[in-house]
């Protein structure tokens, strides 16, 4: 015989816990309701590779413009500053033959990012990312054997793998770290 008094019992906790896990999960991604746009200043660079700041701060603008999660103005109008710090960039051998050859490079770049709540004067976000990006030394990146951004696609299945080999790797570098930043927001908040 069924007893419908538990049954009942057995239902209702199923509810509630559906009912308040569902409810935790719509606040865990939002942002605060007051921020409505980011200010993104120019990245500052403490390493000697030239152009970096310029780069990532493009990057970072046309991830946030492209994603339109909030709107991009200036520092004065913004509800929200995100600020970055590139504090190394290397370049340095990855992969080599049995002989002890290098074949391919790897590019990184390292960064401290910090996203700021105007209203509330706090900080909402302070994580350190990084991205990189590979090239060998063939002067051909759309012949080399590598999979010069990461995406599991090699030389003729990749149709963006093209151009210099170092600019590839860290262009590709710095939008890996755009879209790490913007996912860190949109999922953390």
């Amino acid at each position: 015989m069924i007893n419908y008094k538990n049954l009942q019992s057995v239902f209702l906790w199923y509810f509630l816990f559906a009912f308040t896990g569902c409810m935790y999960y719509s606040m865990a991604g939002s942002i605060p309701s007051h921020i409505n746009s980011i200010a993104i200043p120019i990245v500052e660079n403490q390493t000697a590779e030239f152009g970096m700041s310029e780069s990532v701060t493009e990057n970072l603008l046309s991830k946030f413009n492209e994603e339109n999660i909030l709107r991009v103005t200036d520092e004065e109008q913004a509800t929200s500053v995100l600020r970055g710090i590139i504090t190394r960039v290397s370049d340095a051998p990855y992969t080599f033959t049995k002989q002890e050859a290098v074949t391919e490079y790897r590019f990184t770049v390292h960064m401290n990012v910090e996203w700021y709540d105007v209203r509330d004067d706090k900080v909402l976000m302070k994580k350190n990312f990084s991205g990189w990006g590979a090239y060998g030394l063939s002067g051909d990146i759309s012949t080399d054997g590598i999979d010069n951004d990461g995406d599991g696609l090699i030389d003729g299945d990749d149709n963006d793998e093209f151009g210099d080999p170092r600019e590839f790797a860290t262009s590709v570098a710095v939008i890996k770290i755009a879209e790490d930043v913007l996912n860190e927001i949109m999922t953390s908040w």
